[in-house]
C-alpha cells in the first residue's frame, strides 16, 4: 500500500492528497516561473534566494482535491502560455503549475512545511538565469540532467498509459 500525503493551504481551507512518492523534484529557473513569481498573487514567496521555483512533481493520476477545486484560480503569465500557475482563492497559498496537456502536477514546494520538504534532485533550465546570479554547485544542472529529467517525465507518462487528466480548475486569465 502507498502512502498518502495530506498538504493544506495557509488557513487550512484548502486540501491535497498524494500518493506515494514525486517522481522528480526541481529548482527551475526559466523565464516564465521567474515572471510568474512576480506577478502571483501568492502569501508565500514562491522563488528561492536564487532566483529559482521549487517544485515536487507527480503524477497527476496520483494528486487528489478532496476538498474539490473551487477554492482553486489558475493564472497564466500570457494569454498563449502553455502553463498555468494555481493558488488558492482563500489564503493565496500557491500549489501547482500545469502543462497544457500534461500529465504531471509541479506542486510548489513551498506547501510542505519546511521539516517534510523534499529535497531538491535537480536544476532545470539555467540558460535562464539572467546574468551575474551565480548558482552553487549543490544541484546537478546542465544538458544531460534536463535530458534525465526529460526522461522522467517521459516513464511516469509510460507508466500512467499515456493519458493525461484534466483538472477543473477556474482561470483567471494573465497576470
Amino acid at each position: 500500500m502507498r502512502q498518502t500525503t495530506t498538504l493544506a493551504c495557509q488557513c487550512s481551507r484548502f486540501h491535497v492528497e498524494l500518493e506515494g512518492e514525486p517522481f522528480i523534484t526541481a529548482e527551475c529557473h526559466c523565464n516564465s516561473c521567474r515572471t510568474a513569481a512576480g506577478r502571483l498573487p501568492t502569501a508565500t514567496p514562491v522563488q528561492a534566494p536564487n532566483g529559482g521555483t521549487t517544485y515536487v512533481l507527480y503524477r497527476k493520476d496520483r494528486v487528489r482535491f478532496p476538498d474539490g477545486t473551487a477554492l482553486l484560480r489558475a493564472y497564466r503569465v500570457s494569454e498563449n502560455a502553455p502553463t498555468r500557475r494555481t493558488v488558492t482563492t482563500c489564503c493565496n497559498t500557491p500549489v501547482f503549475v500545469e502543462f497544457n496537456g500534461g500529465h504531471w502536477l509541479s506542486l510548489y514546494a513551498s506547501l510542505w512545511p519546511d521539516t517534510a520538504r523534499p529535497a531538491m534532485q535537480i536544476r532545470t533550465q539555467t540558460a535562464d538565469v539572467p546574468d551575474g546570479t551565480k548558482l552553487d554547485d549543490s544541484l546537478p544542472a546542465g544538458a544531460m540532467t534536463t535530458a534525465g529529467f526529460y526522461g522522467k517525465l517521459l516513464a511516469a507518462w509510460i507508466a500512467m498509459g499515456f493519458k493525461s487528466p484534466k483538472l477543473d480548475v477556474k482561470e483567471a486569465g494573465a497576470t
